[in-house]
């Protein structure tokens, strides 16, 4: 069934109210599948995400390591995982001095997520603010499991080169009626962008 286009806006809302529950910064994958994210967002200090990246630490990161092995939510300082790479302690260098893991849904399709705080542990009712958040952006963010034959056709005239009045002369229509096609399809795969559509209709082999 097709999502709403408000599933977008109700998205950029629940990422807003985690931005301020997390001022330290958060990193949350939605819908993790095969080592891949559906959508992935990090707003953590540039330079800690970029060493992240760099060395490799999601291997070794005691948070996705309990993200993946349990559902709920748990203060860093209570994981009880292995950090052989120190990856919580190089976080402090950051501001990442306190924080809390999130994990929800099936092994299949997990959403993992941790946030963070420089002053001081999450209360109680944070924890679960956050926690209801990501579950709520988990649900409305589902990956589609297909597309109409209308999107498919448009979004795959794009992926091969076609510019708009081209493409809309291909499939007979007119060139509003090409952008709305594609605009549909953007909302469909929560996607900004035609070319950041295409790129995840092609990695859930829906084109």
């Amino acid at each position: 069934m097709q999502q709403p286009a408000g599933d977008a806006m109700s998205i950029d809302l629940g990422l807003a109210r985690l931005g301020r529950l997390a001022p330290a910064g958060y990193a949350l994958g939605l819908h993790v599948r095969f080592a891949s994210a559906h959508i992935m967002v990090q707003t953590y200090d540039p330079t800690w995400v970029e060493r992240y990246t760099e060395k490799g630490h999601m291997l070794s990161d005691p948070v996705v390591a309990w993200g993946f092995s349990q559902e709920g939510a748990c203060r860093w300082s209570a994981l009880g995982m292995p950090d052989p790479n120190n990856i919580l302690g190089q976080g402090m260098e950051f501001g990442l001095n306190y924080g809390v893991a999130v994990s929800h849904g099936t092994l299949a399709s997990r959403t993992i997520g941790g946030f963070a705080r420089s002053d001081r542990e999450f209360t109680d009712i944070e924890i679960e603010q956050i926690h209801e958040t990501v579950v709520l952006l988990h649900k409305e963010s589902t990956p589609p499991e297909g597309m109409t034959s209308a999107q498919r056709h448009a979004l795959r005239l794009v992926a091969t080169g076609s510019r708009h009045a081209e493409a809309a002369a291909i499939l007979g229509i007119s060139e509003s009626a090409l952008k709305a096609r594609l605009k549909s399809a953007r909302e469909r795969l929560f996607a900004r962008t035609t070319a950041e559509a295409v790129q995840r209709a092609q990695e859930y082999k829906l084109l």
